[in-house]
């Protein structure tokens, strides 16, 4: 039979176990200091049917009315024992849509696969510029609807068109869940975020990298608000 301590040590090691784990949301919102930058207009050089049928106008810095900054990457630096940001079906997608990547940026977990659409009748040549994961450079012609890819390795890579100089996008390899983009208000949340002590840190293509210091609390949420300074538009 157990003894009194085992089985003691049974009954705590079962309690831990079976506890709820203590979690908070991470919240706030990313301004820019001043007035809003003019958003320029991009000179389509080619395949004016196709591309020409949507506006382009410079994307790299969005700021609403409100100061609140578009499309803003927010994740917490290598948090200790993070789940890996959820796979989805069907997969993720970049879709090249009237000659742009839509969406502009996109979040894709570390190792998953996901989907390069070709939604316009013509020919894109996709190419990334990756530092941790390998570069491909690769043709996608307007039979070829769909490209499936993925990448292993954390990281934020530029990807654009041999063809359109104009389009260029931005893909998120997430190395863990804890990862989040700004809306149009420049509003974010992460949820489920263990209680500890982390640091947060905030990438725009353009206004560079901001990190802050951010204690998750044990239940309910805690706010983190960045401004960026202001500056000239390109």
């Amino acid at each position: 039979m157990p003894s009194a301590s085992l089985i003691a040590r049974l009954v705590v090691a079962l309690a831990a176990a079976t506890a709820p784990v203590l979690a908070g949301d991470i919240t706030g919102t990313v301004r820019y200091a001043g007035a809003p930058p003019a958003r320029k207009p991009i000179e389509i050089t080619k395949d004016q049917a196709i591309c020409g049928r949507v506006e382009h106008v410079e994307e790299s810095l969005v700021v609403g009315a409100g100061g609140g900054v578009r499309d803003v990457v927010v994740h917490l630096v290598d948090p200790p024992g993070a789940p890996p940001m959820p796979v989805l079906t069907p997969n993720v997608t970049v879709d090249q849509n009237g000659c742009r990547f839509v969406p502009r940026i996109q979040i894709i977990p570390a190792g998953a696969p996901f989907d390069l659409v070709n939604s316009d009748d013509l020919l894109h040549n996709i190419h990334t510029w990756s530092k941790a994961n390998p570069s491909f450079n690769r043709a996608q012609p307007k039979f070829k609807k769909v490209l499936t890819q993925s990448f292993a390795k954390p990281e934020i890579m530029r990807i654009s068109c041999d063809v359109h100089p104009w389009m260029n996008g931005w893909l998120v390899i997430a190395g863990h869940a804890y990862y989040a983009k700004t809306s149009p208000d420049g509003t974010f949340r992460i949820s489920g975020v263990p209680a500890g002590d982390y640091t947060i840190e905030f990438w725009q293509e353009l206004l560079g990298v901001e990190t802050r210091p951010v204690k998750v609390p044990a239940t309910g949420s805690t706010s983190v608000d960045l401004l960026y300074p202001a500056r000239q538009a390109p």
